[in-house]
């Protein structure tokens, strides 16, 4: 097989740079280790309703995201922060209006996040996109890229002018071989780069009601004592079902070998803190990004505590020559490890092969 442009991960990056190349008419194939496309987005329907399974939220100050929901028509609606919040101490005492709407001001959108991934995908030809392909090894010896990968068990061969790797950089560092051989600096600062929220894990409680709005509560809430360490409300733009989510603290291990115990827990956090009415929910979900090894690998096990400060390693940056771009979220140097820092990552990528488009020269 032999493209002019290799894209490697259909998560948003991957979609937004492969929606760039078809509309200037250039060469790509995308391929995907999953067998679905949204990468660390997922959104899933329960009793009609669309839930967000990864990120739900982007930001005012946010311009790309805003402008994708623009083109595809997809409805903007701010994050429900009307009510009290609540506060779990350690001891499992619950105290009502303490503590702050952590996410009062960010915007959703209708249908989910899954909505622009599929508005992305529906305008490219299915025919440029292979899934449940991985990539294993890049050839950069000679004038082009030599890409092996395996679809399904089936090793390949693609040769392709460029190679641009929107996936996680210590996925790349993990999985895939380089000939020659990328140097120990290179390697390391690739292993070096946290993969955003890949150790998180989240719960997502689905009612038929909106109880917790009903008692004049907001549906935020801190925990010191868990399962759950930081709550939201989850519930669709318009009418049912509802839902509050949850970021989960127990450690990735602890959920792995406990997860039944731990969703009952769950459930007994919501009754205590938002109510008896909470005791019965139509949907609890488990969405473990932990699991997942095309997005975390063991050292994201362990969460990040805090926001990174993300961009390309100055040592990657002269791999360009080679014809391979690294262009995951967590490249992206001011919106790095948002949905935004996505579409800058595949906005710097376009513009990197704009200058080398044989059609312009």
């Amino acid at each position: 097989m032999q493209t002019d442009v290799l894209i490697v991960g259909g998560g948003l990056s991957g979609l937004a740079l492969a929606d760039h190349l078809a509309r200037q008419g250039r060469d790509f194939l995308l391929v995907e280790a999953q067998d679905r496309l949204g990468g660390r987005i997922l959104t899933q329907e329960f009793s009609g309703g669309a839930f967000d399974l990864g990120p739900a939220w982007f930001w005012p100050g946010q311009p790309r995201m805003a402008a994708l929901a623009e083109r595809f028509q997809i409805p903007v609606f701010g994050q429900f922060s009307t009510g009290d919040l609540v506060y779990q101490e350690q001891n499992g005492a619950v105290q009502r209006g303490r503590g702050y709407a952590s996410m009062e001001g960010s915007y959703r959108l209708a249908g989910g996040i899954g909505s622009v991934v599929h508005a992305l995908a529906k305008g490219l030809d299915p025919v440029k996109i292979m899934t449940g392909t991985r990539l294993t090894s890049i050839d950069h010896s000679a004038d082009n890229i030599s890409a092996q990968v395996d679809q399904n068990g089936t090793a390949q061969i693609i040769t392709a002018n460029w190679i641009v790797m929107a996936m996680p950089p210590r996925v790349i560092a993990d999985t895939v071989s380089f000939e020659p051989a990328l140097d120990a600096g290179q390697m390391q600062a690739l292993q070096d780069v946290p993969t955003w929220m890949a150790g998180q894990a989240k719960i997502v409680a689905v009612y038929d009601q909106p109880h917790w709005r009903h008692a004049g509560l907001s549906g935020d809430a801190m925990s010191q004592q868990g399962p759950m360490v930081e709550i939201h409300d989850a519930s669709p733009r318009q009418g049912g079902p509802y839902a509050l989510f949850g970021f989960v603290g127990v450690p990735a291990d602890a959920r792995a070998q406990h997860k039944d115990e731990m969703m009952r827990l769950a459930v007994t956090q919501l009754t205590a803190m938002f109510g008896p009415e909470m005791a019965n929910p139509m949907h609890l979900v488990l969405q473990d990004w932990a699991t997942i090894p095309h997005i975390a690998r063991p050292q994201d096990r362990q969460p990040v505590r805090s926001h990174p400060r993300y961009g390309l390693p100055t040592n990657l940056r002269a791999l360009s020559a080679r014809g391979m771009i690294f262009a995951s979220t967590e490249t992206a140097p001011e919106f790095g490890g948002f949905l935004e820092g996505a579409l800058e990552a595949a906005e710097h990528a376009a513009s990197t092969l704009a200058l080398h488009d044989p059609m312009q020269t």
